[in-house]
């Protein structure tokens, strides 16, 4: 039997991942920190979003555990917490680029049907 408190508990958990996984510059964060950690400042410089912005998204990712951060000095440096997040977005782009193939693959039946019917 399963307990629908923890049933619900870990679902909110599981959604608070996902929201944070929601913004495109959090993913791009994600990949860059999956190469090395880096500062707020190389991220934001490398990926071309604001230094605030940047330091958003980050407070995001870090309040749900994605990242971790190692002071060095004056400044942090934001590690991955787990590099199966990158295989986990991999996975989902997978999934993206079968479902656009998918998508092109019914456009082009379309425009041939309608070739068709146009030739008749």
């Amino acid at each position: 039997m399963t307990n629908p408190q923890l049933t619900q508990e870990v679902s909110q958990l599981h959604a608070d991942i996902c929201s944070a996984l929601a913004d495109p510059n959090r993913i791009l964060l994600i990949y860059a920190l999956a190469d090395q950690p880096r500062s707020v400042n190389d991220l934001s410089d490398e990926l071309g979003i604001s230094q605030p912005a940047t330091s958003r998204n980050l407070k995001v990712l870090r309040e749900r555990g994605l990242v971790y951060t190692v002071r060095q000095g004056t400044t942090l440096e934001y590690h991955l917490s787990d590099i199966r997040l990158v295989d986990a977005l991999n996975t989902l782009r997978a999934v993206l680029r079968d479902r656009l193939t998918y998508r092109a693959n019914l456009m082009e039946s379309a425009s041939e049907e309608e070739k068709v019917v146009d030739e008749t």
